[in-house]
This record gives structure tokens, sequence and C-alpha cells, in this order.
């Protein structure tokens, strides 16, 4: 991707999140650019290929985003806490109706985007389940597809139901509660331990409350 081509996509992806998918047009795009409309469409056919190449910039941003925590050298809790922390960061930012627009008015690259989604939120908590086993914070006894599926699958549904409003879902209380939930589930006592010294240093550090 060259530097003029990222700098489109970076900047319909500010539109998208700041306004919906479907408020924005091509015109908006240009004019924000400060390009004409011709000159957009050399690098993209129409909206429908831009809206594709902004579901592929997003998920792409935040597996690296990931993968960049991953190379802090920290164990399977602390990993845990960074990214979380990297979420809420996320959540902070997040607009509803851009994941509603692409779901209406664009089913093909919305059922991209949860698939993708699916799969990198799957990869990455199975992996930090092996990591976590084999620090011994972990119990032993873990099988990290099953309880990575189920913890993916719990994400999920959290966000499909009307259980919770948004700004709950998007809440440190919120996270902070599933985190205990599921480090309570697949650690031992003295991954507990950690968790709950790491868990006060967070909160303390953030002064969340």
């Amino acid at each position: 991707m060259n530097q003029e081509y990222k700098h489109i996509i970076e900047k319909a992806s500010e539109l998208y999140n700041q306004y919906g998918i479907k408020s924005v047009t091509m015109d908006d795009v240009a004019r924000e650019l400060g390009m004409s409309k011709k000159t957009l469409y050399k690098y993209v056919a129409n909206k429908d290929d831009l809206v594709d190449h902004f579901v592929d910039f997003l998920t792409e941003r935040r597996k690296c985003n990931v993968e960049e925590i991953k190379k802090q050298n920290l164990n399977a809790i602390e990993e845990l806490f960074a990214v979380n922390e990297h979420v809420i960061e996320m959540l902070q930012n997040y607009n509803p109706s851009t994941e509603f627009d692409l779901k209406k008015y664009y089913p093909d690259h919305y059922t991209k985007l949860r698939e993708r989604r699916r799969k990198n939120m799957y990869e990455a908590v199975r992996e930090n389940i092996q990591k976590g086993k084999e620090e011994r914070l972990y119990r032993k006894d873990l099988d990290e597809d099953i309880i990575a599926r189920v913890h993916v699958s719990r994400i999920e549904n959290s966000f499909a139901n009307e259980m919770f409003t948004i700004q709950e879902l998007t809440s440190w209380r919120f996270i902070r509660e599933m985190m205990i939930y599921h480090i309570h589930g697949i650690a031992n006592g003295e991954g507990i331990k950690f968790f709950n010294r790491k868990l006060k240093e967070f909160e303390d550090k953030k002064d969340i409350y």
C-alpha cells in the first residue's frame, strides 16, 4: 500500500468512525482529502470498494496493535491487562452507527469483518491461554480451544443482545468484571494472586474510579 493510498483509507476510516458509513459520500471523502472525486476514483472503484478497503484496514490495524503488545515480553496476565487497556481506548472512540451501517447496507463486508474479528480474537485468546499454562499461571488441564471459543462467544453475545447499553459495554466496570470472570475460570492459585495484585496496581495507576 503506497502512502497516498494509505492516506485515503485512513481519512475514510476517520469519517466513517465519526459519522457512520451511510451518511459519508465519496464527495465528502474527496473534499476532506483535498482532491477531486475523479482523482479519488483512480484509487478506488466506488464506495463499495472503499468500504471493503476500510474493513481490511480496520481488521489489520487491530491485529497489529495486539501483535505489538505481544512483543513487550509480558506474562500472560500482564498481556491481558495491556490488551484490555487498548480495548478501553478503542471503545472510547467507538461509534455503533458505523457497524450498524455496515451490517445493514454492506452485509458482505460486515460478514467479512465479523469473521476476521472472530478469528483474530480466538487466536489471541488461545495463544494467551497456552502462554499462561507454560508460565504456570493458568490451570494445566484447560482445553484452550474450548475456552477460547467460549470467551469469544461471550464477548460477541454481550454486544449482540439488549441486556446492556453501549455505555455499559464500553465502561471499565464491564471490562473489569469480564476480566475477573475470565481469570477466575482459567487461573490457578498463583495466577489469581498475581491477577489481584495487578488489578489493584492498574486501577491505582489509572485512577479509573
